[in-house]
């Protein structure tokens, strides 16, 4: 049975490292789940859909098409842009347009990109409360990029980073829980405690 997966990417910019790091976990995902279809919605593409919808309260065509589709997926990838501690108005502005039950019990894997490793705690204390409260089931791992994850010496521990969530996704969707160990949690907590305590993300 083939797995369907929608992933948002709330880039702003052209081109956008968030959207690279939602092609890596596409990537990672096709990977892991073997017969799986996913389809990248770059929001940036709907900005002036979705300013419409949040004055008219009605979505347009094209609009109404990609919350289908985020209805439909049996699991969502989400990645955004940070700044100053939380996400884009465009991405609140989208989910703000989307059904509140549209994502009740869907596996969530959430991921961001900011200018500084001091955004990294964005993920826990913006967008999960956002998906909390929109019922949905969030992947324990998230992935957050700074600068420093996109050169040489960061960027295996952002890999790791990217195949232990993918890899708690697929576990779900297979019915295993998060399938993470207690050996898994002592080597993402090193992998946090080294990307916070680099001096060059300061």
């Amino acid at each position: 049975m083939t797995v369907s997966i929608v992933a948002l990417s709330a880039g702003l910019g052209e081109p956008s490292t968030t959207r690279m790091l939602a092609d890596k976990v596409v990537a990672s995902a096709r990977e892991r789940l073997g017969d799986v279809s996913v389809e990248v919605v770059s929001l940036r593409e709907l900005a002036h859909d979705i300013t419409d919808a949040s004055l008219t309260g009605f979505a347009s065509a094209r609009l109404q098409h990609v919350y289908d589709q985020v209805a439909a997926a049996d699991a969502l990838i989400v990645a955004v842009p940070i700044f100053k501690v939380s996400y884009p108005g465009l991405f609140k502005s989208f989910v703000d347009a989307m059904e509140t039950d549209a994502i009740i019990g869907k596996p969530v894997l959430l991921a961001a990109t900011g200018g500084t490793a001091r955004h990294s705690l964005a993920i826990d204390m913006a967008l999960r409360p956002l998906f909390s409260y929109l019922q949905a089931f969030i992947v324990p791992t998230g992935i957050f990029a700074s600068p420093h994850d996109w050169g040489s010496s960061g960027e295996h521990a952002l890999q790791r980073r990217i195949d232990r969530a993918t890899g708690e996704l697929a576990s779900m969707l297979g019915g295993g829980g998060t399938g993470r160990t207690r050996e898994d949690e002592i080597d993402l907590f090193s992998d946090t405690m080294l990307s916070i305590s680099n001096p060059d993300l300061r």
